[in-house]
């Protein structure tokens, strides 16, 4: 979610009081509940018209919903069992419908970065790739920030290698994080977790030296798979690889002054791909203000570059774009 979006969704649930808040926030998963509740805390200063055009916004957006996909489970399952019989539908639906995480690796996923590395920094290495195979990648990154680099560097290549998680694994799973759960569902089904692709999507939200760190670890020891995650990886010069309609639908999300901190540093390449999908005056102005910002910090360029990923991956999750391409403190000039 974008930080309008943030913001918006934000107001909106500090407006329709405490009790319908409430149940909204019982349908929103642990990171989404942090982000809007983070959101909600920084507000100040919200005028009666914003608050209305908020209000206004939603209701329109809301009417235009259909009762498509609610209880889903329930409708894919009778539809099975019409058709196959309940035992063939039975073993398909368990392939294909992941029922509640009962785990203590539940737990975790409304822990912030620091706490999970406190509890799992000490466990072998596989059963930390293991835990974090089962985290959202965004969280996953975070929790490898905190590790130690000769550990990261070696989650991240198990996480890479790693080929599901029998139910035995799960059990020790739960088993180190007893102290998190009293009790839990210790027989679940394999769960297809990590590989590749995850680990890509992990390193995609470690950025600048902590990613080439890992990344160059991980080619020293098989450059075959290191080239692999590259592949899988799609990183901010990868932008230059999105159509036209793509990129014209990202700079509608994005904000200009995001925008010009993020392409500070940037091959012209991608800028010119940029200036062409904008109005010439547009162009221009991105132009004079590229040129007249200032030097600026390396982590804040690698920052607003993340945060314009984090929308491309939301508008490629929703089938509105398609992604392709491969994927230390300083001063940008």
């Amino acid at each position: 979610m974008s930080e309008d979006g943030l913001t918006r969704s934000a107001i909106l649930l500090m407006s329709i009081g405490e009790e319908e808040a409430g149940e909204v926030f019982r349908y929103l998963g642990p990171r989404e509940v942090q982000k809007v509740g983070q959101a909600m805390a920084k507000l100040s200063g919200v005028s009666r018209a914003q608050a209305a055009t908020v209000l206004r916004t939603f209701r329109q957006e809301a009417q235009q919903l259909t009762s498509i996909g609610s209880a889903s489970d329930q409708y894919i399952r009778n539809v099975l069992t019409r058709a196959l019989g309940a035992e063939k539908a039975e073993m398909l639906l368990q392939r294909i419908l992941q029922g509640p995480d009962q785990s203590g690796i539940e737990n975790l996923r409304w822990m912030d970065a620091a706490s999970v590395c406190a509890l799992i920094g000490g466990e072998h290495p596989q059963i930390i790739a293991a835990i974090l195979a089962h985290l959202d990648a965004e969280q996953a990154a975070e929790v490898l920030k905190e590790l130690p680099e000769p550990l990261r560097n070696d989650v991240v290549l198990r996480i890479a290698t790693l080929d599901g998680v029998q139910p035995a694994a799960l059990q020790d799973l739960n088993e180190v994080l007893a102290q998190l759960s009293s009790g839990g569902d210790r027989s679940r089904k394999t769960a297809s977790r990590g590989g590749v692709e995850a680990a890509a999507e992990m390193m995609n939200r470690l950025g600048g030296a902590i990613e080439a760190a890992v990344s160059a670890h991980i080619r020293e020891i098989d450059p075959d798979l290191a080239q692999q995650i590259q592949d899988k990886m799609f990183v901010f010069d990868n932008l230059v690889d999105l159509d036209d309609r793509a990129i014209q639908m990202l700079l509608r999300e994005v904000q200009s002054d995001s925008l010009i901190v993020a392409l500070k540093g940037t091959g012209d390449a991608l800028k010119d791909k940029l200036f062409k999908n904008m109005s010439q005056r547009a162009a221009e102005m991105l132009r004079d203000d590229l040129d007249a910002k200032g030097p600026v910090r390396l982590s804040e360029v690698e920052a607003e570059q993340r945060e314009i990923l984090r929308i491309v991956r939301r508008l490629a999750e929703e089938g509105q774009i398609v992604l392709s391409g491969a994927g230390a403190e300083g001063l940008v000039e």
